[in-house]
């Protein structure tokens, strides 16, 4: 089969179909495994009893979700309630005109990326801005033609999480971040996938003025932020200005099969990824928006997000801190401050192998997680960067045993590479 360049490209080797291959690979598969390589989030009973409760109360009208196109934009009565939903908790003053749906947010990104860099009709060529590195695995391969990309190594700095030692976080290094006429858009996710990250309330001021000064949009990915699922540990705001594209998500809520991104922009924005709605999909789909419209309309989101959620997550990353602190005690393990989303964030500083290497013995011994290097994208010296070869990312939404299966095998695995060192 011969194939067109576009084929070539979103047909070769990537971090994120690797990682869905994994996770179909898992699901099908005879033999018990550890998923900690995945991004699915965990189902909280009580989670899943409102989804049932709403989904039961939403049959009578299923015609209007499933027997019947959406418009380009997305559902108008989901529309209608996230814009009364939003106006109510954080005053943006928006309209219908400034939200559209996609399916999914690696759908929107898709979009997003190849509005705002790749080749223009003056012959520039612009790229997208990531400020800090390591990113979201999901943005690496989705620009049409090449990959369209620079990053900012991120500084480094020793922090403890609740009393303990043996911790770190990335901050956004603006000594060495400047912005030309060759960046179209600037991105970051908040938290950051895949480590936790959550940038501070200054750190997002000032990139917000950064892109305000070059006229350039600032896109944010809250798939695990505010204001649902509100899987955020530590002191954040959230913001919005026509200058921002906020990308929001029911995924992370517990809802990934419905497939519903949310993107909140300036009107010519919307425009713009409505057209291309229309001609990618026709539409995004009813489904998930209709069941979340219930959600939004009488504040459950608020309370599922709040009270349900978040809680769940912090209680489920301490237990997975301690289970790694007792595996690999003595040895040079370091965790990114959990301060939010799904994920943890590993640094073995010295590790006689790249994580590459590591995932294989991993996956061969029944545990998956997904190695550091395919969350650098546009970092250009990626091959020499040890500290990108040296992380691993680790969910730790998956149930207590086969938390405590993965990490044991993690920890059998990373001291017998340093032993034998």
């Amino acid at each position: 089969m011969i194939l067109s360049k576009f084929g070539e490209k979103m047909t070769q080797k990537s971090g994120i179909l690797q990682l869905m291959d994994d996770m179909g690979d898992a699901m099908k598969s005879d033999q018990p495994i550890n998923m900690l390589g995945g991004g699915n989030p965990a189902m909280i009973p009580a989670a899943m009893d409102i989804f049932a409760e709403t989904f039961a109360a939403a049959q009578a009208d299923m015609g209007r979700y499933i027997g019947r196109y959406a418009s380009p934009q997305g559902d108008a009565q989901f529309i209608d309630a996230l814009v009364s939903y939003l106006n109510r908790h954080y005053h943006w003053g928006i309209s219908e005109k400034n939200i559209v749906l996609t399916n999914g947010s690696q759908n929107a990104f898709f979009y997003l990326f190849n509005l705002f860099s790749g080749e223009y009709a003056d012959g520039s060529e612009k790229k997208i801005l990531l400020p800090l590195a390591p990113e979201y695995i999901g943005y690496s391969d989705v620009h049409t033609r090449g990959q369209h990309f620079v990053s900012q190594k991120a500084k480094i700095e020793t922090t403890a999480f609740e009393g303990q030692t043996g911790f770190f976080k990335y901050r956004v290094d603006f000594s060495h971040l400047h912005l030309d006429d060759r960046i179209g858009a600037m991105c970051c996710s908040r938290p950051t996938n895949p480590t936790g990250n959550v940038l501070t309330d200054a750190e997002m001021h000032q990139l917000s003025a950064l892109a305000a000064s070059q006229a350039i949009p600032f896109i944010v990915d809250d798939a695990y932020g505010m204001p649902f699922p509100n899987i955020v540990f530590s002191d954040a705001t959230l913001t919005w200005n026509p200058n921002q594209i906020l990308c929001l998500s029911l995924s992370k809520v517990g809802l990934p099969g419905v497939r519903t991104g949310i993107v909140i922009a300036d009107e010519p924005v919307i425009q713009a990824m409505s057209a291309l709605n229309a001609i990618v999909s026709l539409s995004p789909n009813n489904f998930g928006a209709s069941l979340a419209t219930q959600l939004l309309q009488n504040d459950t989101m608020k309370h599922l997000s709040d009270e349900i959620i978040r809680p769940f997550y912090l209680d489920k990353v301490r237990y997975a801190i301690a289970l790694l602190k007792k595996e690999l005690d003595g040895y040079p393990l370091r965790i990114h401050q959990p301060e939010g989303a799904i994920f943890l964030w590993l640094w073995f500083e010295g590790l006689p192998i790249t994580t590459a290497m590591l995932y294989q013995q991993l996956k061969s011994a029944g545990t998956l997680i997904i190695p550091g290097e395919y969350f650098f994208p546009g970092i250009a010296d990626l091959p020499n960067y040890r500290h990108a070869h040296e992380c691993i990312r680790m969910s730790y939404a998956q149930d207590e045993a086969v938390l405590e299966k993965g990490i044991a095998e993690i920890g059998r695995q990373v001291r017998q590479l340093y032993d034998n060192a």
